[in-house]
């Protein structure tokens, strides 16, 4: 039994005041993830909630949602991108001294489900498949921001930019399901084994810049304790193997 869990099960033994009179205090906590974090996030709820008795609902939000969320104080932790998990701070929706990075989410290529798969084990090879690709499709935020970069650095952002589509909302995946486009690239981590969609692997050498999503305790939480109780768990080394299940690579202290 890892460190972790030894502490979690002395935990529901009473050893930190978790039960009440023969009764397990198990608090009710809600995550309001990012999508590139999303996949990592809920296999930790899972375990998180096996090992120190307590609830975990994972949201995906939409703006709005979010907002809702943190404004009514019915969410206690948050994930996302650094310069996103900064400006809460500075809004006073986060606690600074919480935020915590927790993982790394490489950059991946897809295509159509059955459709030719094309070579990208090099950044040659990568370069020669988006050039012969019909159409490309990338989303925003980070990975999109990443993707772009490493088109800058092979010289190919206006001769690829006629075939080229930023997505608006939900995975590229969504989109190459629907045949929007032929190849689509994003993280890794929500592109492998999407119904749809044929994952062929990920954007080679310097290229892959992967994007780190932190945590943060909500300052509007009715659970801190319980809260910061999973975002220890989050860097634990048990979470590690976890995170690595769903195709990313965590931040350890």
């Amino acid at each position: 039994m890892g460190a972790y869990a030894r502490f979690a099960a002395a935990c529901i033994l009473g050893a930190s005041g978790y039960l009440s009179q023969g009764e397990v205090n198990a608090a009710d906590l809600v995550i309001l993830s990012n999508q590139g974090a999303a996949p990592g996030v809920r296999e930790l709820a899972a375990e998180f909630e096996r090992v120190s008795g307590h609830r975990v609902t994972v949201i995906q939000p939409d703006d709005a949602t979010l907002e809702q969320r943190i404004n009514d104080g019915t969410a206690d932790l948050v994930t996302g991108n650094p310069g996103v998990i900064e400006e809460m701070v500075r809004d006073g929706n986060v606690v600074a001294s919480t935020v915590t990075p927790f993982v790394l989410a490489g950059l991946g290529l897809s295509v159509r489900a059955g459709a030719p798969k094309p070579d990208i084990s090099t950044v040659e090879s990568y370069a020669a498949a988006l050039r012969a690709a019909e159409s490309i499709g990338y989303s925003r935020g980070c990975s999109g921001t990443h993707v772009a970069e490493g088109i800058a650095e092979l010289g190919l952002t206006q001769e690829l930019a006629n075939k080229t589509t930023r997505t608006e909302d939900g995975p590229v995946t969504d989109y190459l399901a629907r045949a929007d486009f032929e190849i689509g690239i994003q993280q890794t981590n929500i592109m492998v084994d999407v119904p749809g969609s044929d994952y062929v692997g990920p954007v080679p050498g310097s290229l892959n810049k992967p994007c780190q999503s932190n945590v943060g305790l909500l300052t509007g939480s009715e659970e801190p304790d319980a809260a910061r109780e999973m975002i220890r768990f989050m860097v634990s080394p048990e979470a590690a193997p976890l995170l690595r299940r769903t195709h990313v690579e965590p931040i350890t202290p």
